[in-house]
């Protein structure tokens, strides 16, 4: 039993504990190119919560990890078969739902750790300020430790690339299959604002890519994965521990 996970542990210690942070994982079910896993995004933030919620557990942190949520909002993808949408509405009134429960349980912070491209949580936080006591932030999880993302990875992408591929032969190689890699090539816009990235569509992404792929793969390894896993989980649990001393007063978080 790992007692700062709620899917392991017991009543009997949850009932004599008191928390100061939740942290809830969000993935996503859906094609990782043509050689991962359609769950790549779940083992891949919960492997990061795990690992940083024991850390920040073993510094003193009061955190208690939630069970991760494996859908996310896959509009976009749907021309891929199974992979499975859950629309913003619906995924912000299910995280609200989880939040009241915090709320009434008497946990005072809580963090969203993000493992899907998909996901955006600025307009939930927004709509949940000052309608709950619940202090919520929310984090990607593969931007926690982005200069070593840079110096660790030769072809940084955006899904299923050289980063996931790496994380996920370190976490699972049985998950993943090489010889299926392709380039991860994507095609260009054809308009300049969109080029330049300052007009934002929603990327249909059976046009974008190949096989679902954005980002040459073929250059990972399992001891890069470990390296960004391990990288990204320190820096994590130390924010889990300071966000469980913090005292939540007038100022807070100022």
């Amino acid at each position: 039993m790992r007692e700062w996970k709620l899917s392991e542990v017991r009543y009997s210690l949850v009932s004599r504990r008191s928390y100061e942070v939740a942290v809830l994982p969000i993935g996503a079910t859906e094609p990782h190119g043509l050689h991962m896993a359609y769950g790549t995004d779940n083992f891949e933030v919960e492997s990061l919560a795990d690992l940083a919620c024991d850390k920040a557990h073993a510094s003193g942190a009061k955190v208690i990890l939630l069970p991760t949520i494996p859908y996310g909002v896959d509009t976009n993808q749907m021309a891929f078969p199974l992979a499975m949408n859950v629309n913003p509405s619906t995924l912000s009134a299910l995280i609200t739902d989880i939040v009241r429960s915090l709320e009434r349980h008497g946990v005072p912070k809580m963090v969203l750790l993000n493992g899907h491209g998909g996901n955006n949580f600025n307009p939930l936080l927004r709509e949940l300020y000052g309608r709950t006591s619940v202090f919520i932030t929310w984090v990607d999880a593969w931007r926690i430790a982005e200069s070593a993302r840079q110096t660790i990875f030769e072809h940084p992408g955006d899904h299923a690339d050289e980063m996931e591929t790496s994380w996920m032969l370190h976490l699972r190689p049985d998950l993943v299959t090489m010889a299926e890699c392709d380039d991860g090539a994507v095609n260009t816009p054809r308009l300049t604002a969109m080029r330049e990235g300052w007009a934002w569509f929603v990327r249909p992404w059976e046009r974008l890519t190949k096989n679902s792929g954005v980002g040459d793969p073929r250059n990972a390894t399992a001891e890069k994965g470990k390296q960004f896993l391990t990288e990204s989980a320190e820096r994590l649990a130390e924010f889990i521990k300071e966000l469980s001393d913090a005292d939540m007063d007038g100022a807070f978080p100022y």
